[in-house]
């Protein structure tokens, strides 16, 4: 359980966003709104259900605003969040990464016992032994994917024999139920050039598209076939073979992502949503200030984060340390005061999250909720 914000005596203060402890993690309400009806609009017209990545949000609050918009569900990437998210009353979950550690399957069969519709994915053929003896007993049989490798190379096994023979033991199992194959291509989701994204995206779908087929023509039709992200969505459903999404960025949307839309006449389909708030704590040297949001506020994978308000136009942001960041200016004629507040469109949404406890919901510039993050941390 998360513990109380420090900023809960703001909530519909007014001006209180701008007095919020330091660094704290924004989501802009009317933004995120949009971002959610966006997407699920665009998964009606290509009637491909939406079922959103947890991963990035790890909230209850944020699960729920997504089904209440159309979703049928959420995808979890690791057992702790489906755990959290089920304690929070989200009924249709799939963990999207195999799950194959004695202890750790233990907890799955026990969440499988308590959650109305849990969904794992499998990669290998030895793992199902291993589940099988643990769901002996249970009383309720375990919901299977194959995990299907179409190119990422993390996960998943290569098209072929071996993943039909997956699929037809899974089948043939009383401990298990047959609900479909996924194909993540996450390695595409961030390529530059749209051309080269959508060609390697359909390849990596017509790859999907066979073992459906094959599955099918053995009488084992995927029921589900999931798959894409935020990267794609808008190519994928041309390949006709997902009947689920599982984009996640979408409802945020981060400096990495929004750089995937870069062209002169190309936008990003969806608004920033999210952001981390700072305040400037010195700034005695000349052409610099110094924040109190560094390495500890934000994912530093992606590089440092860019800057939405607050600073002269052209200022740019680093990493001054672990407590620090760091504002240079364009001009020496430039200033920051201490005190002043500098909002920052976050470099890679999923892990900067999972550094804060709670969201600050802010509508009109006014905070207006505080949703704790159930998940953070949840990695195991």
């Amino acid at each position: 359980m998360t513990k109380p914000s420090l900023n809960a005596h703001l909530v519909g203060v007014e001006g209180g966003r701008w007095r919020l402890n330091t660094p704290a993690l924004i989501v802009d309400l009317d933004a995120f709104e949009r971002n959610l009806a966006a997407m699920a609009v665009h998964g009606r017209s290509h009637g491909i259900a939406l079922r959103p990545h947890a991963k990035s949000h790890k909230s209850v609050a944020v699960a729920r605003r997504q089904i209440a918009a159309g979703a049928i569900g959420q995808c979890c990437a690791k057992l702790g969040e489906a755990e959290a998210l089920t304690d929070g009353g989200i009924s249709s979950i799939l963990i999207t990464s195999p799950i194959v550690a004695r202890e750790a399957i233990a907890r799955l069969v026990q969440l499988n016992a308590r959650a109305d519709d849990l969904m794992l994915v499998v990669d290998s053929r030895p793992v199902l032994a291993d589940l099988a003896r643990a769901l002996a007993g249970s009383g309720r049989r375990l919901k299977l994917l194959v995990d299907i490798d179409v190119g990422l190379r993390r996960t998943g096994i290569v098209p072929g024999p071996e993943a039909y023979a997956l699929a037809e033991e899974i089948a043939a199992n009383p401990a298990f139920e047959f609900a479909g194959i996924q194909g993540y291509a996450g390695h595409l989701m961030h390529v530059a050039d749209r051309a080269e994204r959508r060609a390697r995206s359909l390849e990596s779908m017509s790859l999907l598209r066979e073992v459906r087929d094959v599955l099918t023509a053995r009488n084992l039709v995927p029921r589900i076939v999931t798959g894409g992200g935020t990267g794609t969505f808008d190519i994928d459903p041309a390949a006709d073979v997902l009947t689920e999404l599982q984009a996640g960025s979408y409802a945020f949307m981060d400096r990495e992502y929004n750089d995937v839309w870069h062209g002169p006449c190309d936008t990003p389909p969806f608004e920033t949503a999210l952001f981390v708030q700072t305040t400037v704590i010195s700034a005695n040297a000349t052409g610099l200030a110094t924040t109190d949001a560094g390495y500890k506020a934000f994912a530093t994978d992606a590089g440092p984060p860019a800057i939405a308000a607050g600073a002269p136009a052209g200022a740019a942001y680093f990493f001054f340390g672990d407590e620090h960041g760091g504002v240079t200016f364009a001009s020496d004629k430039d200033r920051l005061a201490p005190g002043q507040v500098l909002t920052c469109i976050v470099p890679h949404c999923d892990p900067t999250v999972n550094l804060y406890e709670h969201y600050h919901v802010v509508r009109d510039g006014r905070l207006v909720e505080i949703w704790p993050i159930e998940a953070r941390g949840a990695s195991q």
